[in-house]
């Protein structure tokens, strides 16, 4: 028995379809695809279509200049008839504990200013020390695990009241979320999207101001506390090189203060 076989699961989408479906959502035709994945036009038409099996090094070749991410490799590769490359582990996984230690030195090594670690659906991984002083006043409900932070950020019950600049700030969600949506395909970030589109919104807050009216040099997250207003700028960190499903969907969200009062108001609040 071949033991890098598997068999693919019932009703799965069959390979090509898979492969046209990743195709047509990076906006590349057969020719420019076949190009890059150096094979003929006529051969990729051939297993878009059923009538040729890929081998398992070209549905690799080609998921690699499709850029799929990991998770949906591995459904290529069943698709087509072969195990699964890359494994998923839980991030406790003794394997992972490198990992593990590098997200929550970057978390705690960021303080007194706030970060956290989500997966690939926005759900709290973990966070540090800062993150529960911003959040007094949300619905209890909206803490109870998994944690999701986009639900956390733009539900009325949530922070949403006291983001000052909740128009900007939802129209800069939803474009990273629509960003992520186009490069994964996740099904579950669609309904996600949906979901918080569905959420009431002030009306003064519905149009957000034009990106060239924003002032400085990143959209702003500016937050009421009891502080008073705190002004943040993000950057996302994600593993460079991962060969593991779980560290490829992780991602650490650092915030930084935009101004000088809120560098103050944070030092304060940790010394308090």
């Amino acid at each position: 028995m071949d033991l890098s076989v598997a068999p693919p699961a019932a009703n799965a989408p069959p390979f090509g379809k898979r492969l046209r479906q990743w195709r047509l959502r990076r906006r590349l035709s057969q020719l420019e695809l076949a190009s890059e994945a150096e094979i003929s036009t006529r051969h990729l038409s051939f297993v878009e279509t059923g009538r040729s099996a890929p081998s398992r090094e070209m549905v690799l070749r080609l998921a690699e200049r499709l850029e799929v991410p990991l998770r949906e490799r591995n459904a290529l590769l069943v698709a087509a008839g072969y195990a699964p490359m890359y494994r998923e582990r839980p991030l406790d996984d003794p394997a992972l504990a490198a990992a593990r230690a590098a997200v929550q030195s970057i978390l705690r090594g960021h303080e007194p200013y706030p970060a956290l670690a989500v997966d690939r659906h926005w759900n709290l991984v973990a966070g540090n020390g800062t993150l529960p002083r911003l959040l007094a006043g949300v619905a209890p409900a909206l803490l109870l695990p998994p944690v999701n932070v986009l639900h956390l950020s733009l539900h009325p019950q949530g922070l949403a009241p006291r983001i000052v600049n909740l128009g900007q700030w939802r129209h800069h969600l939803f474009e990273r979320l629509r960003q992520q949506v186009q490069a994964s395909g996740d099904p579950v970030l669609e309904a996600l999207e949906r979901e918080l589109r569905g959420y009431p919104v002030p009306p003064e807050q519905e149009a957000p101001r034009l990106a060239g009216e924003v002032p400085g040099i990143a959209m702003p997250l500016q937050l009421r506390t009891e502080a008073g207003v705190l002004s943040f700028i993000s950057t996302v960190t994600v593993f460079g090189t991962p060969i593991d499903v779980t560290l490829q969907e992780l991602a650490v969200e650092t915030f930084f203060p935009a101004d000088e009062a809120t560098r103050q108001a944070l030092h304060a609040l940790a010394r308090s």
